[in-house]
């Protein structure tokens, strides 16, 4: 009922919000689908905030129903993971916020709503959609409320918010790529036994960038401001979450964890010169992931080249 509640407040909060920010403007009607309206648009505006509750709502119904129900057991604790993992997983909590808050700032801007209203708002909504799925972890018998997890939410969403309120734009850019592992063969039951699985859990695939084109940073540059400098972080060997090293009794061998951190180029799709409002607003959600392109890797003390790495 709590989670529900705060889904109903942070709709209520946001209409709130908006009908003091013009909505009785007439909006304008020359603009089509692809584009954001001129002024705060009251159908599109209902749409997107309906929608963010129900999803809300119905994703923490059926996590509660499915991924939580066998693991509750009816008191709040605490769970200290913040050295768990090389940190690859706060490292995706601050991916997964950051999204999050650009998402729903990206369809309330679409909206008609000002551009600083709606940061505000996808805060809003990516701040407490990673904190009610804290309280269900402190809930449950098998985690716990992780204060670094938290920390990680509000590092990735404050990324995107204090862009906005500076810049009024995005020139740091946190993605994602993935390839699969040798690793996840090692330990299937913890690192995925399957494509979709081993997405989500083996972090010795996953690899989180920050992208940034120079141009951004320099006046009068000749430097496309699509084109973009990435550094890289991720995960070698990294069987267990809580210990370094892992023996794999059926061979002998053992994995001892390594971090990787790389440098490679990427593309901001979002910058791209594209006239067409349908192919623009389809483009730019490439910026989720980052390009394959060449790379360098320092792991183990050692710079070795990649020249294809995604």
């Amino acid at each position: 009922m709590l989670k529900l509640l705060s889904v109903l407040f942070l709709s209520t909060f946001s209409m709130t919000a908006l009908s003091q920010d013009s909505i009785s403007i007439p909006p304008r009607s020359d603009y089509g689908f692809f584009e954001s309206a001129s002024a705060p648009n009251k159908g599109r505006i209902i749409g997107v905030s309906s929608s963010v509750g129900s999803i809300w709502a119905g994703s923490m119904i059926a996590l509660q129903t499915v991924w939580y129900a066998n693991g509750s057991n009816g008191s709040f604790q605490f769970f200290d993971d913040s050295r768990n993992w090389l940190q690859m997983d706060k490292v995706g909590h601050v991916y997964t916020a950051y999204q999050l808050n650009g998402l729903t700032s990206d369809l309330y801007q679409w909206s008609g709503v000002n551009q600083k209203t709606s940061t505000w708002i996808g805060f809003g909504v990516s701040m407490g959609y990673q904190t009610t799925l804290e309280v269900l972890d402190g809930f449950s018998g098998d985690w716990g409320w992780s204060w670094a997890d938290f920390a990680s939410n509000t590092v990735g969403t404050s990324i995107y918010t204090a862009q906005e309120l500076l810049w009024k734009e995005q020139r740091i850019l946190p993605k994602f790529s993935y390839s699969p592992s040798p690793f996840a063969e090692v330990r299937p039951e913890v690192l995925g036994s399957s494509f979709a699985e081993s997405l989500l859990k083996d972090y010795n695939g996953q690899t989180y960038w920050l992208s940034f084109s120079p141009a951004s940073f320099l006046k009068n540059s000749k430097i496309p401001k699509w084109a973009c400098l990435s550094f890289g972080y991720s995960a070698h060997e990294k069987l267990v979450g809580s210990e370094p090293t892992f023996l794999d009794a059926s061979t002998g061998i053992t994995y001892n964890e390594q971090r990787e951190f790389l440098f490679s180029l990427d593309i901001d799709f979002s910058q791209i010169p594209i006239k067409r409002p349908w192919l623009k607003a389809i483009v730019k959600q490439l910026n989720y992931l980052k390009i394959p392109f060449p790379a360098l890797m320092l792991r183990d003390g050692r710079l070795v080249g990649s020249p294809f790495y995604f």
